[in-house]
């Protein structure tokens, strides 16, 4: 098939590269003229694991190109929306400028029979008010077909779903029983493009517009909920002497519960889970349903007041003062295996704090260069060695693997105070422990300091 993807930032790009993958002929669209070229050399603009080989095989092999003129979409069957959405300036919102004007701009270029199908994170509604700017274009069918995509995994996401999910007008039944050529054009359309993953078995569902709008919000907000509720606990934790590691282990052997996103720590960030936890606030209290807007402001203020208290832990270790500290936090994207820094815990804390005084030195293997612009107060080092040297304190803000592999003995030879809050409770404690370093967690014990003097020194 010849496929057009419009939007070619972190969901757009993959998108497009495991498309071509697959054998279809693939043009990527995108505004920025900067961004179109590195990917048309086949270099992704931001990192991703896997995606510069895919962009690669794609540009050899002729299937996979990129344009910043819409008119390159023209005589494509399908045309997948993967333009941003993100929070609006003003409100909790989701701000769907781009959406609409992607799909204004591609108007011109449509044919009868061809297939629109967004794959953004909207409110519910968007469909709908799509299918208005499609009017004009007579026999245009119109799906939703929500991305789960993960960072730093998107490229296994996108090769290997856990499932599909097509949004067709009148749901499942329209679509099975054939009671519009619409929707099962759409279903027979998304067929034949994921028809490689369908004979491999991976499970398709078929739903109204409605709950395929939904879905991908209503599976954030249960992954935020669950790190929410076990950082909740962390804080009763620490205050009772238990051990949150221990207690998330033993939850999770329930079947009915499950160990994924029960490790507690620093809490989330990112593109996705902050945006539509209050996407579905807002849209929760426009319908009423005044008890899921309560829920998702809990699940929200808990993951904001975890930055807050790991601040309020630095001080302590710092002997109640932060105010002249060196401090070396490692780790500056909101994740490990991405150079993505939106909504990131990790410079959030580092921000609070050089505002209370700290001078504060960020390192990350991938999102310095990202970083130092937005946060000119922080100090930025490539080398977590140089970033290391002379710290009263040392914080593991963001979980890469290179910083769980440290050598607590290097470390210690570079800090002038062998003090380390790992706020996502990944390190060996007993090992670094065994060195002389002074380990605190959060939801493993208070370990509380009660003087300048009790803190480890070299």
């Amino acid at each position: 098939m010849k496929i057009s993807v419009i939007g070619c930032g972190y969901l757009g790009a993959v998108h497009a590269a495991t498309l071509a993958s697959m054998g279809h002929t693939v043009v990527g669209i995108d505004v920025d003229p900067a961004k179109v070229e590195q990917l048309a050399l086949g270099a992704a603009p931001f990192h991703e694991p896997g995606l510069d080989e895919l962009l690669q095989d794609g540009r050899n092999t002729g299937r996979l190109t990129f344009s910043t003129d819409a008119a390159a979409a023209k005589g494509a069957q399908v045309h997948f929306l993967c333009v941003g959405t993100p929070q609006d300036k003003t409100s909790d919102a989701a701000d769907l400028t781009f959406l609409v004007s992607a799909i204004e701009g591609l108007l011109p270029h449509l044919t009868a029979g061809a297939a629109v199908v967004g794959k953004s994170t909207v409110p519910v509604g968007t469909v709908d008010m799509l299918g208005n700017v499609l009017a004009g274009r007579p026999g245009v069918l119109l799906g939703w077909n929500p991305e789960f995509l993960r960072q730093g995994t998107a490229v296994k996401d996108s090769l290997v779903p856990d499932r599909l999910v097509y949004g067709v007008s009148g749901g499942r039944a329209a679509a099975f029983h054939a009671r519009s050529g619409a929707p099962l054009g759409v279903t027979a359309a998304l067929d034949a493009v994921y028809e490689p993953l369908l004979r491999a078995g991976i499970p398709r569902l078929v739903c109204n517009f409605a709950t395929a709008e939904l879905i991908k919000s209503a599976a954030n907000a249960y992954l935020a909920t669950k790190v929410s509720f076990i950082n909740a606990v962390a804080e009763l934790c620490d205050a009772s002497g238990a051990d949150v590691a221990e207690l998330g282990e033993a939850m999770g052997m329930d079947p009915r519960i499950g160990g994924r996103y029960l490790h507690a720590g620093l809490g989330f960030g990112g593109g996705c889970l902050p945006k539509d936890i209050r996407s579905l606030r807002t849209q929760a209290q426009r319908a009423g349903a005044n008890a899921l807007d309560d829920w998702m402001r809990l699940v929200d203020s808990v993951n904001v007041g975890q930055r807050h208290r790991t601040v309020s832990i630095a001080a302590e270790l710092c002997g109640g003062n932060l105010a002249g500290r060196s401090i070396t936090v490692l780790g500056a994207s909101f994740k490990p295996d991405t150079d993505d820094i939106r909504d990131s815990p990790a410079l959030d804390v580092a921000d609070r704090l050089a505002a209370a005084g700290a001078h504060v030195t960020v390192t990350d293997p991938r999102a310095v260069n990202h970083a130092w612009r937005r946060y000119p107060r922080l100090r930025f080092e490539a080398s977590a060695e140089r970033a290391l040297e002379g710290a009263d304190l040392v914080m593991l803000l963001t979980e890469w693997d290179e910083y769980r592999r440290l050598s607590p003995a290097v470390a210690g030879g570079l800090v002038r105070r062998r003090v380390v809050l790992d706020a996502r409770n990944v390190l060996d404690a007993a090992g670094w422990q065994a060195h002389g370093w002074l380990v605190r967690g959060l939801g493993t014990g208070s370990a509380e300091v009660q003087s300048e003097a009790a803190l480890p020194r070299v």
